[in-house]
């Protein structure tokens, strides 16, 4: 698994876990739709930070809580 892979299991999961849709997100972070759906469906490569960071608060959580999890510390370095 990569870590773009790990991130929208990690943003579903969390959906999943609170009863939001992505659109739902969508609206309590202020990331738009198109963002969420390209992250989702793996055709963003690279979420930024800022955009992480908005996701967080809109699950109100820290950022080390959305990557502490066994999926992100079972990651391969990614260097290439």
């Amino acid at each position: 698994m990569c870590t773009r892979e790990a991130i929208a299991n990690r943003i579903l999961q969390l959906c999943k876990e609170r009863g939001i849709t992505p659109n739902g997100l969508s609206n309590i972070s202020a990331v738009p739709q198109a963002t969420i759906k390209s992250i989702l469906n793996g055709e963003s490569k690279n979420p930024g930070a800022v955009t992480l960071k908005k996701l967080c608060d809109g699950f109100e959580i820290t950022l080390g809580e959305f990557f502490s999890t066994p999926e992100f510390d079972a990651l391969e370095q990614e260097i290439k």
